[in-house]
């Protein structure tokens, strides 16, 4: 997958509030989302002037700036690092076909796709940091969309949410409490996720996930998901009160 179709994706699996190009990047406004909706992106090589220009329209909007940077963009890494920015979150690109990880499907009373988050998926995602403003996230992609609901036994065991761009999908938000976690709930949230994917056309299936989350990277390795490289971001050190 190229850079530009990666953040494609993202966009329309994952929306900001709102975007604004600034000069080759476009910005985007998180609203407490998170870094991915909050990150400006380039569409082309810029200068040093362009990037104080992108910076402070972020700082405009109340957010410290902050730049994903993709493979091929070695320049305006070593210039973001020049001016201070720090590495942050390393991040891998999980794919595989959506068939092979979603056949066969979990049984139909392990994992629920449904087209709103009930109640209970609420609130286990605001205990794992999943609060109003990701759920805002996810209330703003266009969808195809749905809301995984994992159940072992009669309890519930975990949420995720994935979205389809251009026959693939991304799966978002995945999240099974800590109690629950080595039971099989995240397999079937993930293979549930790529099943139903596969009912509405969706031929790849794809995640993202920090490369030191090595839990993660094992499940997701595990259901056949081949990691490459994805992104990683430069942030801004926060500016400094004058006494």
């Amino acid at each position: 997958m190229t850079p530009a179709a990666l953040t494609a994706l993202i966009d329309a699996t994952w929306p900001a509030a709102k975007t604004r190009p600034v000069g080759p990047f476009v910005l985007r406004r998180g609203a407490g989302g998170g870094q991915r909706v909050s990150a400006a992106s380039a569409s082309a090589a810029a200068t040093p002037g362009e990037i104080a220009a992108a910076e402070l329209a972020m700082r405009d909007w109340g957010q410290t700036p902050l730049f994903m940077v993709r493979p091929g963009e070695a320049a305006l890494d070593a210039t973001l690092a020049a001016r201070g920015y720090g590495v942050v979150d390393p991040t891998r690109l999980w794919t595989a076909a959506a068939a092979t990880v979603g056949e066969p499907a979990p049984n139909n009373m392990a994992c629920f796709a449904l087209d709103a988050p009930l109640a209970i998926m609420r609130e286990f995602w605001a205990a794992g940091g999943v609060g109003p403003a990701r759920l805002a996230v996810m209330d703003r992609a266009p969808g195809p969309k749905a809301y995984l609901f994992a159940r072992q036994g009669d309890r519930p065991a975990g949420v995720a949410f994935c979205a389809i761009h251009a026959g693939t999908a991304m799966l978002h938000a995945l999240e099974v409490p800590q109690r629950l976690r080595r039971r099989g709930a995240g397999a079937n949230l993930v293979r549930g996720a790529a099943a139903w994917a596969m009912t509405r056309g969706a031929t790849t299936f794809t995640t993202l996930t920090v490369a030191a989350n090595g839990p993660a990277g094992a499940l997701f390795g595990g259901l056949g998901m081949r990691a490459g490289t994805g992104y990683h971001y430069r942030k801004a050190a926060p500016l400094q009160e004058v006494p």
